[in-house]
């Protein structure tokens, strides 16, 4: 049984330029202690998608048109602000994008830290202290003590991190939301952060959610993976399958682009031309302006997420076709 469950989400911003259709019908589901990874372009919809499970999207402008979101016998997007506040930062929790802004500049670290603590467990504020010393210990600080009582301009990014991850797993979730928690580390520090998530999900028995643009950490990381663009999920596979044999062309474009796997001196590879406007109604296939294997048909839809293959789908007509393999 699913940990997660999440059925033909979508979420809509309503603005004056018209309906952005950043989530656009996305289905699907983490298993106890699964590691998911979702990737995709910048735009694609990866992060509002899961924003939205937690009701982190502004509303308005945004808005939840349709879909359910099963988590421990809850709907996370029809439950009332009561039980959401008892699950978001306890049952589950968030990493959030870029280390650099999102903690509060004027809270102490440690303040910070206790406080999911002193709210969903009712501790007092010396055992949240001690607890709050000994997670940033295990998430590789030194000299927790005195840095509990420090402010966020005197951490480097990679520390940040290392803090915004402790305070997420503190109150040991069901499930983690990572949302790009490498981006603008260096390598070194990637690498260092991505061992620590493992660890901490090995440790915890946590579902892990990780969302990216990095193909190559979520070949280090996940079991499994969803590639999303324009507010679909266009393929879905193991990382196993999706790395030996991708089907979908934008999967295929996405890994051809990687510039680690171009021969020394070739011009790279690129996928020509832009992610679509969403706030124009697209019929058939988003990738089909970009697609080197498009037809007329392709533009004709719906195209549904279909398993080509046990635990091995994609959204590609003529794949499903069997016009092309």
């Amino acid at each position: 049984m699913p940990l997660l469950d999440v059925k033909n989400l979508k979420t809509h911003f309503h603005t004056r330029a018209g309906i952005v259709r950043a989530v656009d019908g996305v289905s699907f589901s983490v298993a106890p202690g699964e590691m998911l990874g979702i990737v995709g372009e910048s735009g694609s919809g990866k992060s509002v998608a899961n924003l939205s499970l937690l009701g982190l999207v502004p509303m308005p402008p945004g808005k939840i048109e349709s879909g359910t979101a099963q988590f421990d016998g809850v709907d996370l997007l029809h439950c009332t602000n009561a039980q959401r506040r008892t699950i978001r930062g306890k049952k589950i929790s968030m990493v959030f994008q870029d280390p650099m802004t999102a903690l509060n500049p004027y809270l102490r670290i440690g303040d910070q830290i206790m406080e999911p603590l002193l709210i969903h467990e009712n501790m007092s504020k010396a055992d949240a202290r001690a607890r709050a010393v000994a997670m940033l210990k295990r998430v590789g600080i030194h000299d927790a003590e005195r840095r509990l009582r420090e402010y966020p301009h005197r951490f480097s990014g990679g520390m940040r991190q290392r803090v915004m991850i402790a305070m997420a797993l503190i109150t040991h979730p069901q499930l983690l939301i990572a949302d790009e928690p490498t981006t603008a580390l260096d390598v070194t520090v990637q690498a260092q952060i991505l061992e620590l998530l493992k660890t901490m999900q090995a440790e915890l028995g946590m579902a892990v959610i990780l969302i990216t643009h990095d193909l190559g950490v979520i070949a280090e990381s996940c079991d499994r993976v969803l590639v999303m663009y324009a507010g679909r999920i266009v393929e879905s596979a193991t990382v196993d399958d999706l790395f030996r044999e991708p089907k979908h062309p934008y999967t295929r474009a996405l890994l051809a682009s990687i510039p680690a796997t171009q021969e020394k001196g070739a011009q790279l590879y690129t996928i020509q031309g832009a992610p679509p406007d969403l706030t124009a109604t697209m019929e058939g296939c988003p990738f089909a302006p970009r697609c080197e294997h498009a037809q007329p048909q392709c533009k004709i839809g719906p195209i549904p997420l279909a398993e080509i293959a046990p635990g091995h789908a994609t959204a590609c007509k003529r794949i499903l076709a069997g016009e092309i393999t």
